[in-house]
């Protein structure tokens, strides 16, 4: 049996931490362990966080000393992994896990390092921001241009990939771009990986949506800058 780990990074999520951890605790026979970074949260989120420790030996919870950012959350958790995969699972409420479950047997039946969940392979119609979908798929299309690769969901949270890769490689983009690097490093110096269509439900920005339009251009630039 593989080993699995799921970083959960949270800021200011408390209207949906325990749901979100709900759905992951679904599919719990195929995690191994489950690392919670708060990210200097100052909502109950940390309560909440406590409460579910209390629940699941498996979970490990990190703290950055203060709101640094989602890929200073992921930096986070590289040296506490201790599993054969990796992936990571946000907060709220856009992702679901039972997708994991199919990309963790795809890893098991190909030998593969890395499989990506595409929110644009399937038929997510709740499209709330026709600007931020648009924005995403051109994002892919640059991603792809640049790297050789036809990667159809450069900004998806799931990407299930090998910890080996994960704990090692050398990380910089603190926010949102952190997304961007983990790819473009990875094709770098690697080129197996496979897709699969996952389920997602966007949120509003009133419903703690925190991507904005500037980090549409902090990927462009996070692309040309760890392009090797």
């Amino acid at each position: 049996m593989l080993t699995l780990a799921v970083i959960i990074p949270v800021f200011n999520e408390e209207n949906t931490l325990q749901e979100s951890y709900n759905r992951l605790n679904e599919i719990d026979d195929i995690i191994t362990q489950i690392i919670i970074v708060d990210d200097y949260s100052t909502d109950s989120s940390r309560k909440i966080i406590n409460e579910i420790v209390n629940q699941n030996t498996k979970v490990t919870v990190l703290e950055n000393p203060r709101n640094l950012g989602k890929g200073a959350a992921l930096m986070k958790a590289q040296e506490s992994i201790t599993t054969e995969f990796v992936v990571v699972h946000d907060a709220d409420l856009e992702y679901f896990p039972r997708d994991l479950r199919n990309m963790y047997e795809i890893i098991k039946q190909n030998n593969i390092d890395l499989v990506i969940g595409s929110r644009f392979l399937k038929d997510n119609k709740k499209i709330i921001y026709y600007r931020t979908y648009y924005a995403n798929k051109f994002l892919s299309k640059i991603f792809s241009f640049i790297y050789k690769k036809k990667v159809t969901d450069v900004a998806t949270c799931y990407k299930m990939m090998r910890a080996s890769y994960f704990k090692n490689v050398k990380l910089q983009e603190k926010g949102f771009s952190i997304e961007v690097e983990l790819l473009a490093k990875y094709f770098n110096r690697n080129t197996q990986f496979l897709e699969y269509p996952i389920n997602y439900a966007a949120r509003t920005y009133e419903e703690g949506k925190k991507i904005k339009i500037l980090d549409g251009f902090k990927y462009l630039l996070s692309m040309v800058k760890h392009k090797n």
